[in-house]
């Protein structure tokens, strides 16, 4: 007997032949070889002891072993597929590799691994992610897939009444931050307001509109109560005047005068 190796095809299955395994066996009045095994499968990659019969026409028999090495040179065929995954309330998402697989397959059965699988706000639109397949004996393949990540998360809002006075000027100007409540957004929010500026024409309540959208566009909007005052006296500044008495002895001052 000598060794042998030999090699499983793309169906994870070899077939060892005597010429294989023999080694010059011989007999006097002719021989017949036999094999203990002839077909190996993926259950017996690595080495195989296989026992060499040679039997005469007369029934007279003789045997020999052989270590016969089972190797996989195979890589797996491996198939991706384009994904699109949406943020979390907390601005996360993941994908596992059965997101991504696409009927990867292998003669012996494989593991799928991924490059990325978490994403953040940081992540939002197209990410390309790779997937690669390994079978037990360490071929391996890779595909590429495009994670879309989107944010489909409206902010949240919240708002507070609030009271304004006008300056001496009779204005007021309302910001963001005077009745924004704690409104939040799992990506960020940027907030703006229907009504910012206030006259003597606006004295008394007021609805105002806030307004959050984050950087995907989603809006959502809450109303607050201004209640605009004008707490400041006139300042009076007199000047003095001369008025003259008709032919009836009467004149009369006005506000002007």
């Amino acid at each position: 007997c000598q060794p042998a190796t030999i090699t499983l095809d793309a169906s994870g299955v070899a077939t060892l032949t005597t010429a294989d395994v023999d080694n010059g066996s011989s007999d006097n009045c002719s021989v017949s070889l036999s094999l203990s095994q002839t077909t190996f499968t993926c259950s017996d990659l690595g080495t195989n002891t296989v026992t060499l019969t040679a039997t005469d026409a007369n029934g007279l028999s003789s045997t020999c072993t052989s270590i016969v090495t089972v190797l996989d040179a195979a890589a797996p065929t491996i198939t991706a597929q384009n994904v699109t995954v949406s943020l979390d309330a907390s601005g996360n998402a993941s994908i596992t590799t059965a997101d991504i697989d696409n009927g990867s397959s292998d003669n012996c059965g494989l593991t799928l691994s991924l490059d990325v699988t978490a994403f953040t706000c940081a992540d939002i639109g197209a990410n390309t992610v790779t997937l690669t397949g390994t079978d037990a004996s360490g071929n391996s393949s890779t595909a590429t897939a495009t994670v879309t990540v989107q944010d489909v998360t409206a902010p949240t809002m919240s708002c507070q009444s609030v009271t304004l006075n006008l300056d001496a000027s009779g204005n007021a100007i309302l910001t963001t931050a005077d009745i924004d409540n704690g409104s939040t957004d799992n990506c960020g929010v940027t907030l703006t307001l229907a009504q910012s500026a206030f006259t003597c024409s606006d004295v008394g309540t007021n609805t105002v509109t806030l307004t959050g959208t984050d950087a995907s566009g989603n809006t959502s909007t809450c109303t607050a109560t201004v209640t605009v005052i004008d707490n400041l006296a006139p300042m009076a500044t007199c000047q003095p005047a001369t008025i003259t008495l008709d032919a009836s002895g009467v004149a009369t001052l006005t506000t002007a005068d």
